[in-house]
């Protein structure tokens, strides 16, 4: 059986132990993932360090050819992570599964790369002039999530590498193979210390976050975990891109076409088996338009094949791990005992952490699965009567990462989704995110943004040389 390392200082260090991966589609073991101790975390951010400083004297034309050879590379390797992806994680390899995770990755590997951050002039005058300069932090401590493995991890290594910083990496620990045999390809490209790992359960997480010479903290995952880690940085005082999830709210507007919206509207709920920050977590319909979502989307649901993602006909897997498994039931079940309208479809295997597409109808704000983030393939879909009282409810939780309207008229919606309290408002799309478009929550769903520019300036401190004439 093998067992896979993390990568320290450019090298495959051997673990202090293991523990065994299973395929979440068939419960078949993937090989054993090594855990770290307090030593090897202090070895990681140790080299991390070492290496920082001549990261950061390489030109930023440097740093960005070696990234374009990092894209090369994920490019080259993409069927082989992709495999890997499906079969830890459990998305498929077809439709917008494991292959569209890897097209990402690369992707958002080469748009870092070819953006410009130059110095920029803020004042000047006859007697001095004030430039802004942008300037690495240090080792950045990224922790990624299970659901996006690898193109969440992307997004937090390239833009603090491509401005000079070092990453110590830690992923899920329910998704850490495709990971680390991701790190171990790109370290090719990379020089020693500049990307290390580092895996474990949230104990490892901790160490890192809490470790002293951590500069900048980047986490993807729970507003539970996100708030240990907000009071993790206030002894080294360093900054924080916080992404927590959401529940994000979808609004049809009256009269729309829903034939039209339908397709659209189905992968923005199911996206992922709903396993996606970002994805229609609730979706408000107004009561003349209510019965002809319930029959487009069960149409659609109807017609997807739920397996194992290693066949290249499925495009619905399994959930990723039992916790989250057995989460999305009780949701589910606590709505019909409610006496919802609970609609499955789709034939479920035996094995693994399968659920069936679940509608829920008949269902109204203050029900346990429209107030929790079910992360998960179950769609409550809420009648309202009066626009204004969906962008209400649309507002009334904490979470705050994404929402969308549609419309048949998508220059009318524009005004409406000024109103609505979400990082990112998307009209007649959802979950449309861009690697030049920055991305991030309001309210509870987290603070500061990924992408494009802005999210390379995130991972940066400003420095003004004010020189007098």
């Amino acid at each position: 059986m093998q067992t896979y390392r993390n990568t320290v200082n450019g090298t495959l260090a051997e673990p202090a132990s293991s523990y065994e991966i299973f395929n979440p589609a068939n419960g078949q073991s993937l090989g054993m993932a090594p855990e770290s101790d307090e030593q090897e975390v202090d070895r990681a951010v140790q080299s991390a360090m070492l290496a920082q400083k001549s990261w950061a004297k390489h030109s930023d034309q440097e740093r960005r050819d070696i990234i374009h050879k990092v894209a090369q590379i994920l490019g080259e390797n993409s069927e082989y992570l992709a495999e890997l992806i499906t079969r830890e994680q459990g998305k498929p390899l077809s439709g917008p599964g494991s292959r569209f995770e890897m097209q990402a990755c690369v992707g958002w590997t080469q748009v870092p790369a070819s953006l410009e951050l130059p110095p920029e002039v803020v004042y000047e005058d006859d007697e001095r002039k004030d430039t802004l300069h942008r300037v690495p932090l240090g080792v950045v401590a990224a922790i990624a999530p299970w659901n996006w493995p690898l193109m969440i991890a992307i997004w937090q290594i390239i833009p603090a590498i491509r401005m000079g910083n070092t990453v110590v990496l830690k992923p899920s620990e329910y998704t850490p193979i495709a990971t680390l045999e991701m790190v171990r390809l790109i370290n090719q490209a990379l020089p020693a210390g500049v990307l290390n790992t580092v895996t474990g359960d949230g104990t490892i997480g901790s160490k890192l976050t809490h470790h002293p010479d951590i500069s900048k903290i980047m986490f993807t995952g729970s507003e539970t975990t996100g708030r240990r880690i907000i009071e993790a940085s206030a002894k080294s005082l360093s900054p924080i891109t916080l992404e927590l999830g959401g529940n994000d709210a979808a609004i049809v507007m009256p009269g729309t076409n829903i034939k039209n919206i339908a397709t659209d509207l189905f992968w923005g709920a199911f996206l992922n088996m709903g396993q996606t920050c970002a994805c229609i977590k609730r979706l408000y319909v107004h009561e003349d338009d209510y019965e002809a979502v319930m029959t487009e989307l069960s149409a659609i649901a109807n017609e997807m094949k739920i397996g194992d993602g290693m066949d290249e006909s499925v495009l619905i897997g399994p959930l990723q791990n039992k916790m989250q498994f057995e989460k999305v039931r009780e949701l589910v079940s606590d709505a019909q005992t409610s006496g919802c309208d609970v609609r499955e479809f789709g034939e479920v295997p035996e094995q693994g952490y399968f659920m069936p597409l679940t509608l829920v109808g008949d269902i109204k704000d203050g029900h346990r699965l429209v107030d929790e983030e079910q992360f998960g393939p179950a769609l409550p879909i809420i009648r309202y009567r009066d626009l204004e009282d969906a962008i209400e409810s649309a507002n009334r939780l904490d979470a705050g990462l994404g929402a969308s309207l549609w419309t048949n008229t998508p220059a009318d919606a524009s005004e409406l989704a000024t109103q609505l309290e979400a990082g990112t408002v998307w009209i007649n799309q959802h979950g449309a995110i861009h690697p030049m478009v920055p991305f991030g929550g309001n309210k509870a769903s987290g603070y500061g943004v990924e992408f494009g520019v802005e999210g390379l300036k995130a991972v940066t401190q400003s420095r003004v040389i004010s020189m007098k004439k």
